[in-house]
């Protein structure tokens, strides 16, 4: 499993609009993408949810490495970077993902949390806490899902969580309003930790 993640930041002026219309035509394309677990098409609103800025930022996990890299190569991430530019595209190796009770409901927030891993831990225990983690916050009332994953070049952790309800949802992060979720291959995605 890999997850990835770009963020388009645009101006505090910026009307989301067109960002909920983009998604509206085009978010279908990926339903049935061959290698994708799921997609989720995220934006974060100034204002809304303690957000500072107004930003687009999808998150995908994958069950395969070529479906990750048809959707880069082949294509279909060509038509954002006509539009918005070329995005940094953050890249973690899958740790654990777990379907949560809310399974299956449809997602309306999603909450994401980056966090450094620290020098000198030990790493085995802090992927295990990781994964932990992740089965935590799937066992949360109103939990669709929940993923972690590493970057060990940079040593970055990230917990994502997927919710049915628009309360702010009882896991730490920056929380982001879910527009659309193309789920292709979800069941297949590998259940409980990666190693």
């Amino acid at each position: 499993m890999h997850a990835t993640q770009y963020e388009l930041t645009l101006p505090a002026d910026y009307d989301m609009g067109i960002v909920r219309a983009r998604v509206s035509r085009v978010g279908h394309l990926l339903d049935d993408w061959e290698g994708l677990g799921f997609k989720t098409y995220l934006m974060r609103e100034r204002g809304v949810h303690g957000s500072p800025v107004n930003q687009y930022a999808p998150f995908y996990l994958w069950n395969t490495v070529e479906g990750m890299n048809s959707f880069l190569w082949g294509g279909a991430f060509q038509g954002l970077v006509d539009d918005f530019g070329r995005p940094v595209v953050q890249n973690w190796t899958g740790l654990a993902y777990e379907e949560g009770g809310a399974a299956g409901a449809s997602a309306q927030v999603a909450v994401r949390r980056r966090q450094p891993v620290p020098e000198g831990v030990d790493l085995a225990e802090v992927m295990a806490d990781a994964a932990a983690e992740t089965e935590r916050l799937a066992s949360l009332d109103g939990a669709v899902c929940a993923a972690a994953a590493v970057d060990p070049r940079h040593w970055e952790l990230v917990h994502f969580s997927l919710w049915d309800h628009h309360d702010t949802p009882k896991a730490p992060g920056e929380v982001f309003q879910v527009l659309h979720v193309s789920a292709p291959g979800r069941d297949r995605l590998p259940r409980g930790r990666q190693w």
